[in-house]
């Protein structure tokens, strides 16, 4: 905050009160203060200055989603069964093969062993008739069988042949069923959504356990159909994500929908985290810029701009005196939230930091080293009446 530099004003005040009745020191103090005021210069330090340089601005189109996981599962029930156990809640880690839950497995069971019962006996009745064709065709060999009947054997070969394949892949399709009954983690990740509770009938196709892996997160956004020319692939990306406050994330467009939305016309880009420092929770809002444009011009903080309805201004600080001076500012630039500046201000003007309401146009302000931290309790007490209305840094 400005401060005035009325410190000896203030203690001669309190000298000159103590031989004077209350009253009338109070009333001549208060005059003083007041007649003195206009006349005191502000006391400004190098904190509260800031100048008017040309930094990069960046400027492209403004993209909108959510954060979503590039690997995720949607497991659901292959058989119709009941479900026995839950084995994972939501927000648990898990890794590949993790058995997450268990259905019903009884009458799948019953249908393997009976399966597999079928497979011995198919296998059987093969060899039988395999065994049978090889004796009749050593003796047509020896003329001892007639044609026909080398026929006949080899017929049914051939049928117990087929059967024994039928009853392997009733038995493989039981085995099948019954790994179904177990449902796992197909890779490492964190169960988002658990679905189903034990009890639970699950039918054909009804949602079990949601899987997904945090450490593949990507910004999936939406850019305006007008804006999507400017959008290239490998871009720079910054955006804000809800529940992270002030914290910037950075990325790279990776792809880019050929599609356009049919109802908001909008087109989908993605966009990957450039490093590690990526939230830990999807679905998210997100917003944020894509980088299509880097531009020179001069730029100042928002802190230090000064809104008047439709009209900004600056305080400029020169030749000892505050000036303010009305400005054109541009686009605002994303990254950091500072103003590009049209007109009105030049390279190298300094200019307040953060003004406050009490500035007067054409006010004197001194330079000073800053040493508020080092005035004596008294000092300060006295200096923050009610009369101070004015500072600098």
């Amino acid at each position: 905050m400005l401060r005035p530099s009325l410190i000896v004003l203030a203690v001669a005040f309190v000298l000159a009160g103590c031989k004077e009745k209350p009253e009338d020191g109070k009333a001549k103090a208060s005059a003083s203060a007041s007649a003195t005021l206009a006349d005191q210069a502000l006391l400004v330090t190098q904190e509260d200055l800031a100048q008017i340089q040309s930094n990069a601005m960046s400027s492209g189109p403004v993209i909108t989603g959510s954060v979503q996981p590039e690997r995720k599962a949607d497991l659901r029930a292959e058989i119709a069964s009941v479900v026995l156990q839950v084995f994972k809640e939501n927000g648990e880690t898990v890794k590949r093969g993790d058995l997450l839950v268990r259905l019903d497995d009884t009458s799948i069971k019953d249908s393997l062993h009976s399966a597999e019962e079928a497979e011995r006996a198919a296998v059987q009745t093969f060899d039988q008739a395999e065994r049978q064709f090889q004796r009749l065709k050593t003796l047509r060999a020896s003329g001892m069988t007639s044609t026909q009947q080398l026929e006949d054997a080899e017929i049914r070969r051939n049928n117990t042949q087929s059967d024994l394949v039928a009853a392997k892949a009733r038995t493989v399709q039981a085995r099948q069923q019954l790994q179904r009954t177990e449902v796992r983690a197909p890779f490492d990740g964190v169960v988002s959504e658990r679905k189903v509770s034990s009890g639970d009938t699950a039918q054909l196709g009804k949602e079990l356990v949601k899987v997904i892996d945090p450490t593949s997160l990507r910004f999936e956004g939406l850019v305006s159909a007008d804006k999507v020319n400017n959008v290239k692939l490998g871009q720079s990306v910054r955006f804000h994500i809800n529940g992270y406050g002030d914290q910037e994330f950075s990325g790279k467009v990776k792809r880019i929908d050929l599609a356009a939305n049919a109802t908001t016309r909008q087109v989908e880009v993605l966009v990957t985290f450039n490093d590690n420092a990526q939230p830990r929770v999807s679905g998210l809002y997100a917003e944020g810029m894509i980088e299509a444009a880097t531009t020179q011009t001069l730029m100042i903080a928002s802190s230090a701009l000064v809104r008047e309805g439709d009209k900004a201004y600056a305080w400029l600080a020169k030749d000892g005196r505050l000036k303010k001076v009305s400005l054109s500012v541009g686009e605002r630039d994303a990254r950091h939230g500072d103003y590009a500046i049209l007109a009105g201000l030049k390279e190298g003007d300094r200019i307040i930091r953060t003004p406050i309401a009490t500035l007067k146009d054409g006010q004197k302000f001194t330079m000073v080293a800053s040493v508020s931290n080092k005035l004596p309790v008294a000092v300060a007490g006295a200096a923050s009446q009610p009369a101070v209305n004015s500072a600098g840094k």
